[in-house]
């Protein structure tokens, strides 16, 4: 059996990153592990406004929602009376790289796995829009448990996760 003893799960507030923080905890009290709930402010959108602002009040709207979600990760893990830390990333490496902002602290904080929840977008919506947990498994050296709602899977009779190994990156 693999025994992770750092597991990463990456928040946004949706109803499946509170499912995420579930399966991690879960993953947790059998391993003995230690969970660390990671919210990334991705605050590239503020800039394509229209017309001239301030997006000084938006980052902080921001930045006060990463840490109600990390309270709610927090007290979700507690109660599940899983060992806990919690981190507000205040800035991607870049902006609108998600992905790569989650992986790094994956690598900096030495997590055996990341978890996070994929909200099962296709086809255009998918295209327009991108996909955090594909970019993170595309760049991940270390495995990746993807967590879907329920109402989203086809087959009902399939679980409501899906692991991905990406040890060929």
């Amino acid at each position: 059996m693999i025994m992770y003893k750092r597991i990463l799960v990456a928040v946004d507030g949706s109803e499946l990153s509170r499912l995420a923080v579930m399966q991690a905890a879960r993953l947790a009290q059998s391993c003995g592990a230690i969970v660390q709930a990671l919210y990334v402010v991705d605050s590239t959108d503020i800039y394509y406004g229209i017309g001239p602002y301030d997006p000084g009040g938006v980052t902080e709207a921001l930045l006060t929602y990463g840490e109600a979600v990390l309270q709610d990760a927090a007290a979700s893990l507690a109660g599940a009376g899983v060992e806990h830390c919690t981190k507000l990333r205040k800035t991607s490496v870049a902006p609108g790289r998600v992905a790569a902002t989650i992986e790094l602290e994956a690598q900096e904080w030495n997590a055996d796995l990341i978890v996070m929840g994929t909200h099962g977008r296709r086809g255009m919506q998918r295209l327009l829009m991108g996909s955090v947990a594909q970019g993170v498994v595309h760049r991940s050296t270390r495995p990746v448990l993807l967590v879907r709602h329920p109402a989203q899977r086809a087959d009902k009779s399939e679980p409501a996760t899906v692991s991905t190994s990406n040890d060929a990156h």
